[in-house]
């Protein structure tokens, strides 16, 4: 039964049920015929309200944070793997109570946190930088010159340092089995000859498993040769493929506008507040029933509704003119989009809810005024 969107509530992201579980029977396949660890990347996606469905698959979690990994431990009822370019005094005791596994992002961080770690009995990594990502974004690729991610071969030198257990990396982004692959190469040739002496390597995000065409028979011979070859470990964390295309962001068309020849539709949502990543990147979602511009049909540019001069993209074209109160409704809007929303403008918040095809729509969250002003003093 397709989704009814006409009586769902806007503004609203919706997570299709169905969709989710086939991502989340894909992740464990791989996870059980390769034998390796795969973490729930909360940085992707932490919408505790759907856990109780990711629970019954067994997966762990990676966390940046301590409010990750204390969400992880009390909602998702697993210690979190957890890394942050830097772990402040205050919070790492608790970061430790939360989590299962650190890694460190430089040496200055292993030396002054990693005596207190290893007493709490948590397994110690490093985040190390290959110096190699094939990403096309710079914003993405934590492996360009400079950059403040993770320990190069230089500076790590020829000796593992006390007490580390695993190595870290992480330079893929929605990526395939062959980018795994060439890095993997590049990894082994820097520090390949540490991994005698660790019990783990976090291969990282970027992982897209759940992408249509994705060679996965590859990925589990990549990881089971891995696997066989050094004797350790392998954990991966793919953040966007677990929600990878399992739900929408819908909106209703508020107000209809015209200047230059350009026709916007004003919607209940925001680029910026809703779907910054529309904006960052920059790249243009896809519109259900839409298509990209095409002459002779009623074009349209989308609109914000926050004070942003930039809060718009377009053009999508239709098969028939929009008009106020019509529904659009932005496809593959879960991951990376409620973990990275604004009250920007105190626009109002969508609310969040899950469709089941045997119960229909079923509301999660809805925001008020007062999740607004709390944020705030």
């Amino acid at each position: 039964m397709p989704i009814d969107f006409n009586n769902i509530p806007t503004p609203c992201y919706v997570i299709d049920e169905h969709l989710l579980r086939n991502n989340l029977e894909l992740i464990k396949q791989v996870k059980e015929i390769a034998a390796i660890d795969i973490l729930v990347s909360f940085k992707a996606f932490s919408n505790w309200g759907v856990f109780p469905i990711f629970k019954e698959y067994g997966f762990g979690a990676s966390a940046s944070s301590l409010h990750e990994a204390r969400l992880a431990f009390e909602e998702l009822g697993v210690k979190a793997h957890t890394y942050s370019p830097a772990f402040e005094d205050g919070s790492f005791t608790d970061i430790l109570t939360y989590s299962s596994h650190v890694s460190f992002n430089s040496l200055s961080q292993w030396r002054k946190y990693f005596r207190v770690a290893s007493h709490q009995g948590v397994s110690i990594g490093l985040r190390v930088n290959p110096e190699f990502s094939d990403s096309p974004y710079d914003l993405y690729n934590p492996c360009k010159p400079g950059s403040r991610l993770g320990i190069t071969t230089e500076q790590l030198g020829g000796i593992l340092p006390e007490g580390v257990e695993g190595l870290h990396f992480h330079t893929l982004f929605e990526a395939d089995s062959f980018a795994l692959k060439k890095v993997l190469a590049v990894f082994l040739k820097k520090f390949g000859k540490f991994l005698p002496k660790l019990k783990w390597v976090n291969m990282g995000g970027g992982h897209l498993i759940t992408k249509k065409n994705y060679d996965i028979p590859h990925l589990i011979h990549l990881l089971k040769d891995f696997k066989n070859h050094y004797h350790v470990d392998a954990i991966l964390e793919p953040g966007s493929a677990f929600t990878y295309q399992t739900g929408y962001l819908v909106s209703t068309i508020l107000d209809m506008v015209e200047n230059g020849g350009i026709k916007t539709a004003i919607l209940d949502v925001s680029f910026t507040c809703h779907m910054p990543d529309c904006l960052e990147m920059p790249y243009q979602p896809a519109i259900l029933g839409a298509t990209d511009e095409r002459a002779g049909k009623p074009t349209y540019r989308m609109g914000g509704m926050s004070c942003l001069a930039g809060d718009s993209m377009g053009s999508w074209s239709f098969d028939q003119e929009l008009n106020p109160g019509d529904k659009i409704i932005f496809e593959d809007m879960i991951h990376y989009t409620t973990v990275k929303t604004t009250m920007f403008n105190g626009v109002r918040h969508p609310s969040i809810g899950i469709w089941n095809e045997a119960s229909g729509f079923r509301l999660i969250k809805e925001f008020y005024y007062q999740d607004y002003k709390n944020r705030l003093s």
